[in-house]
């Protein structure tokens, strides 16, 4: 039954905003134990919040069933895979809110897509991921014409559906500091999603070279997790990289295969790289 109402709600959100698949698990994602129990927190308030507000009699000061959570760090942190454990643990359908359909130019054209988005999200209890949060929750101005006063209301009315909304909303940001302090004063959560150390860029590394794959014996990934300071869709990317080379070339995946990877990685970002072994 749960998942036929999941189905039906599906295709109106679908033209609203875009489906991401949750793949990932608790042990796909590699956090300190403080996000780590952050996140699993997270999880509990969702699975047991009608036992605590309908039972325990605690929804008259709760003022609502939705959680709405703040997931704050650098790019390639874990943001989305956070948001896609959290989709895979609990059941349900996460969608990424997609900013070019739902922010318009015309007034009052982007309460009515958030309004859209929202209204359809409620029938099936989504997860709600907005990306780039900063974005739409950007702190409010002094007025100083139509336009800036225009702006207020969109903020104002986007924190209004955010507590109104039964499900789970989640927001991503890079830039913490630019949203309005009044959006976060209504937080049931803030994850702050640390750049990875040594210990963790290891794990990562080992996590994304599955059992499988055939590495050479001058592959040092502990070497490797020290001396490149990588967030962890990079290394993603960079583990995946190198498994193309190695395959391209018929051999295992060597240590010159990882380093071409990760200075491909490095470019991309714009960065110079000592590479040299």
């Amino acid at each position: 039954l749960w998942e036929a109402a999941r189905a039906v709600s599906r295709p109106r959100l679908r033209g609203l905003a875009v489906e991401v698949a949750a793949r990932a698990g608790w042990r796909d994602i590699v956090l300190p134990a403080r996000e780590t129990a952050a996140l699993r927190a997270i999880a509990a308030q969702v699975r047991h919040r009608r036992t605590v507000y309908a039972e325990w009699g605690f929804a008259p000061v709760a003022g609502g069933l939705g959680v709405a959570a703040l997931f704050c760090g650098p790019s390639g942190a874990g943001k989305t895979m956070a948001a896609e454990v959290l989709a895979r643990e609990l059941e349900l359908d996460l969608f990424r809110i997609d900013l070019s359909r739902v922010v318009s130019k015309y007034i009052g054209e982007t309460e009515k897509n958030l309004a859209s988005v929202f209204d359809a999200a409620e029938d099936g209890g989504a997860i709600l991921l907005f990306d780039e949060a900063d974005a739409l929750f950007g702190k409010r101005s002094e007025v100083k014409d139509a336009r800036d006063r225009y702006a207020n209301i969109e903020v104002a009315y986007l924190l209004q559906q955010v507590e109104a909304y039964d499900g789970v909303v989640i927001m991503a940001t890079n830039f913490r500091q630019n949203l309005d302090d009044a959006f976060t004063r209504r937080l049931d959560f803030l994850v702050d999603f640390p750049f990875p150390e040594a210990e963790y860029r290891l794990r990562l590394w080992r996590a994304h070279f599955p059992p499988r794959t055939p590495l050479a014996s001058d592959v040092d990934l502990e070497t490797v997790a020290e001396r490149y300071r990588l967030a962890g869709g990079n290394i993603r990317n960079a583990a995946l990289a190198a498994a193309y080379l190695a395959a391209a070339n018929g051999q295992m995946i060597t240590s010159e295969h990882i380093r071409g990877a990760i200075r491909r990685e490095h470019q991309k970002m714009g960065r110079l790289l000592d590479d040299r072994p």
